[in-house]
């Protein structure tokens, strides 16, 4: 029997619970022992509460090189870590980074465009591209996780490519729109809605008793995405 899908869920106390659960699943990733173990947590407040607020706080929105380098520790740990692209990253001017991210924010709306302008950095692809985008406009962008992209139907196998953040954003956008005309909060983003997502996919995978229940029963299994279901395999950068 398969399991149902949140991103199918049209009521959003249901997502309101997954969200309010967030930094439990982030705290319970974190203590699973591998190579990044314990980095997670720490990282994960740093990208979610201090980065944003740095990145408002300018004039004119924009990340530093250093801020850019700290972005890819987080996005490499909340996913497959690959020490390479850090490198990479950090090769990087810091003119170079600020007049770039400066460039991309003021392009939003425009996503494809904002994308675009982060991509012409070292080491920056579409899913970079736009966590520097969430971190910094969340009610435009959501960053291009797996576990994202594999809860929206249509878009797996998943390719790292701008027209693949298209199609995921589109859906994202248009799922927070419903919402929020539902939520008299009317709080939901791209960015807020990907959290969720995340959540619900980690929570699954690490047999976490999330204490919402999409599809009847005790509610103490999590669903699987498309994500979790395709076979691991070597990617391009993202």
């Amino acid at each position: 029997m398969s399991r149902p899908s949140l991103f199918a869920c049209e009521d959003p106390a249901q997502w309101r619970r997954v969200y309010d659960q967030y930094w439990e699943v982030v705290e319970a990733k974190s203590a699973v022992k591998g190579k990044t173990s314990g980095k997670l947590l720490p990282l994960e407040k740093w990208f979610q509460e201090e980065l944003p607020t740095l990145i408002s706080s300018r004039s004119d929105r924009y990340v530093t090189r250093s801020e850019l380098v700290k972005l890819m520790e987080w996005k490499l740990t909340r996913g497959t870590f690959r020490p390479r692209l850090q490198q990479l990253v950090a090769s990087n001017g810091e003119e170079t980074v600020e007049r770039c991210s400066r460039r991309a924010f003021a392009l939003l709306p425009d996503a494809r465009a904002a994308i675009a302008e982060l991509s012409s950095l070292k080491a920056v692809g579409p899913a970079t591209a736009s966590a520097v985008l969430a971190a910094g406009c969340p009610e435009h962008a959501a960053f291009m996780s797996d576990e994202g992209v594999g809860s929206v139907p249509g878009l797996t196998p998943i390719q790292y490519t701008a027209k693949h953040y298209d199609l995921y954003l589109g859906s994202m956008v248009q799922r927070t729109t419903e919402l929020n005309k539902v939520d008299g909060e009317r709080d939901w983003t791209p960015h807020r809605a990907e959290l969720c997502l995340w959540a619900w996919a980690v929570a699954g995978r690490l047999q976490l008793p999330l204490l919402v229940d999409l599809g009847g029963g005790d509610g103490r299994q999590s669903p699987e995405t498309d994500a979790d279901k395709r076979p691991t395999k070597k990617r391009k950068t993202k």
